[in-house]
């Protein structure tokens, strides 16, 4: 079953986290219509946070149309996005993970890392490149 996890460090909100790995797991082809989310207990006891932090992940995914609540069953992938196609991700994952792995052992931390990938996209951006 899917899961999700948080990071205090990236200033992002919880609940968009959860967000953001449900579009990231369709995107990549984890998730896929019919598929169930972990119930919103489960996911509390798991990340030890609020229950409403959740449910209002749960119902930003709802009004995007990507997931559908159903009473006493739980909450289900109904939407997808364009996923990306097997072979170039396999390609390009391979390629950004040896990546990561020569930046940890350079010495930088997820911070910086992030940082760094996170300038590079918008400097790409400003070249109209993405």
């Amino acid at each position: 079953m899917f899961q999700f996890r948080l990071d205090g460090s990236t200033g992002v909100p919880p609940y968009l986290q959860i967000v953001q790995q449900v579009r990231q797991g369709l995107l990549l082809g984890y998730l896929h219509p019919g598929d169930q989310l972990p119930t919103v207990k489960d996911v509390v006891s798991h990340l030890a946070i609020n229950p409403n932090t959740v449910v209002k992940a749960y119902r930003q995914l709802e009004n995007d149309g990507l997931v559908s609540a159903r009473p006493g069953q739980g909450t289900f992938v109904t939407g997808s996005v364009e996923p990306v196609a097997a072979g170039p991700y396999a390609k390009l994952r391979r390629s950004l993970e040896q990546w990561v792995r020569e930046a940890y052992d350079a010495g930088l931390d997820d911070e910086m890392v992030t940082a760094m990938f996170a300038t590079i996209r918008h400097e790409l951006r400003a070249e109209g490149v993405a």
